[in-house]
């Protein structure tokens, strides 16, 4: 396994930390606070190339094949020059669970018309899987799609979509044939303004307030069947193949953010001075950040793991859900490290520290929970 980096892949990497330092960190704190999403930041990062990362160049992506290696490294500096958590969590699930599975499952007319458009910042997809009763077993889902003349006629519910209420479309999973289980689970696009398709107000939540989460609604939704993404009973493939990319990348802006938040940690306990002396000293702050570092350490190699297995075109479901599970919960354990080492300081909003622990506590959730990539690891060693 080689995790070498070309000097083009270093260089295009810092080259957007400095998009995100210089473009993308204004008035995060009053975003945050009111829960507003900044459409103008998301184009501004389409005009950068950044959701090209995840489509081929015949479609408007950067390269002639979607390199997840370099699509990796660009989403640690993108996670480590935004202060905005939430920003690139957004980039990544429309890139990974929306673009990748167009691009690889997709016909070219879905290609043609959808890639472009999410590629170049015109739209903005979600995807929708979680349903009420449907959450950690996501295959338990409600939501009908009967076969009509010329289509499918969709009913039920997703929530807790990332984008929801403001996507212009929406990559939905439901059952085609509810008799066949998770093989009964077929994909489909449905474009914003479709008869009998709507979605719910933006729902503030604890994190990643800049982000819109909402629930989508199917009464009787008329879907051509030229908007099915892949076969009829393809939907299990086509999720747990993103699902793969979406936990890589995703954790990867966290990462990076991982590596600010040590970085400026340190900085801060060098010159903070308590009882003559500097408060890095005190064995009980130096060794909250050697606990900080090594998380930083151990979790670089998990992604780059599971970036160079997908690069591969090997399956990487086990090392994808240690990676998902130690990275999240590490960046819970260095944000409230972080908070302990500023003090009162740390607690403030103004001080944009605290945000990180409230941003950090989604990661434990969304894309499987850490009890769920317990079990995917355990039943992977047999158990």
């Amino acid at each position: 396994m080689d995790l070498s980096w070309t000097k083009e892949q270093i260089e295009y990497k810092q080259k957007v930390i400095d998009f995100a330092k210089n473009h993308l960190n204004n008035e995060v704190v009053e975003r945050d606070r009111d829960c507003v999403f900044s459409r103008n930041d998301w184009q501004k990062c389409a005009d950068f190339g950044i959701q090209g990362l995840a489509s081929p160049k015949k479609y408007g992506g950067q390269n002639e094949e979607v390199d997840i290696l370099t699509a990796t490294l660009a989403m640690e500096g993108l996670g480590y020059g935004c202060r905005d958590n939430g920003f690139p969590f957004s980039l990544n699930a429309q890139m990974w669970t929306v673009q990748l599975p167009i691009a690889q499952f997709g016909t070219e007319f879905q290609k043609n018309k959808y890639l472009k458009n999410l590629t170049s910042g015109k739209w903005i997809g979600c995807h929708g899987l979680t349903e009420t009763n449907a959450g950690s077993d996501v295959f338990n889902m409600e939501t009908i799609a009967e076969k009509v003349d010329g289509g499918y006629l969709i009913n039920g519910s997703k929530r807790l979509i990332t984008f929801g209420p403001i996507a212009d479309i929406a990559l939905i999973f439901a059952l085609t044939n509810p008799k066949l289980g998770k093989w009964g689970v077929s994909g489909f696009i449905i474009e914003k303004g479709t008869k009998g398709f709507s979605v719910s107000e933006n729902k503030p939540k604890m994190g990643m307030r800049t982000v819109p989460l909402g629930d989508l609604i199917f009464k009787d939704c008329f879907v051509p069947e030229e908007n099915r993404l892949g076969k009829e009973g393809a939907g299990w493939s086509i999720t747990i193949s993103s699902l793969e990319y979406d936990r890589c990348s995703i954790l990867a802006s966290q990462l990076g953010a991982m590596e600010y938040q040590l970085e400026s940690t340190i900085k801060f306990v060098k010159n903070r001075k308590q009882f003559g002396k500097s408060i890095g000293e005190f064995q009980s702050i130096s060794n909250r950040i050697a606990n900080m570092k090594l998380r930083v350490e151990t979790s670089r190699l998990l992604l780059y793991q599971v970036a160079w297995l997908k690069k591969q075109g090997k399956s990487a479901m086990m090392e994808a859900a240690l990676l998902k599970l130690h990275l999240s919960e590490s960046f819970v354990a260095s944000s409230m490290d972080a908070i302990r080492c500023h003090g009162g300081s740390g607690y403030l909003t103004e001080h944009e520290i605290e945000r990180n622990l409230r941003d950090a506590m989604g990661g434990v959730i969304y894309a499987g929970t850490s009890d769920i990539q317990r079990n995917i690891i355990s039943k992977t060693l047999g158990l």
